[in-house]
């Protein structure tokens, strides 16, 4: 068995074309793959990184400190165990902020490839989308020309006609950004 379940069926919205709640379906089945597929270590730091990003882990440590202080102080009963300045607390709170960091740091660098990931098949997409436009756009002006629709032989329709040489499109984007960043 491989731990998938059946997908829902498809809600239906009026307001929704059928293909777009299809697609909600499928980014929700890829998302809950990729929750699956993460290790038990991944989870682990991402259920960290969750509690560390949350107002109660602001509260706990308020209250810890709080304690603390208060403690060996003597501002309340208990026995002086790290009196000031902390050096105790001050050692594990050093402890505690690199191991947060690290696991901070891992939870956003699995974000960063599924993130990657997702870039890249927008642009797939894009892309597609690109082609299949100019391919439509071809035809609709074969049509025009046919018929004599005035404006179908414009430079700026023969321009957009033309299918995007997306690496040279990268490279005039790099260069424009090399040149801005020499500006600067």
């Amino acid at each position: 068995m491989t731990g998938r379940t059946n997908p829902p069926a498809i809600r239906d919205n009026p307001a929704l074309a059928d293909v777009i709640e299809q697609n909600i379906l499928t980014m929700v089945d890829v998302r809950g793959t990729e929750d699956r597929r993460k290790s038990a270590q991944d989870r682990f730091a991402d259920a960290l990184t969750r509690f560390s990003g949350n107002m109660w882990f602001v509260y706990v440590h308020v209250a810890w400190f709080a304690w603390w202080i208060a403690d060996n102080n003597r501002w309340i009963r208990g026995p002086v165990f790290d009196p000031f300045p902390f050096g105790l607390l001050t050692l594990i709170v050093s402890l505690e902020a690199i191991f947060l960091a690290t696991f901070v740091l891992i939870s956003q660098n699995r974000a960063a490839v599924v993130a990657d990931m997702r870039a890249d098949l927008d642009l797939q997409i894009d892309l597609l989308a690109e082609y299949e436009i100019t391919q439509v756009l071809r035809l609709v002006a074969a049509i025009g020309k046919k018929l004599e629709v005035e404006g179908c032989d414009a430079a700026e329709l023969d321009q957009l006609e033309r299918r995007v040489a997306i690496g040279e499109l990268i490279k005039e984007m790099q260069l424009r950004a090399e040149e801005a960043r020499v500006r600067i």
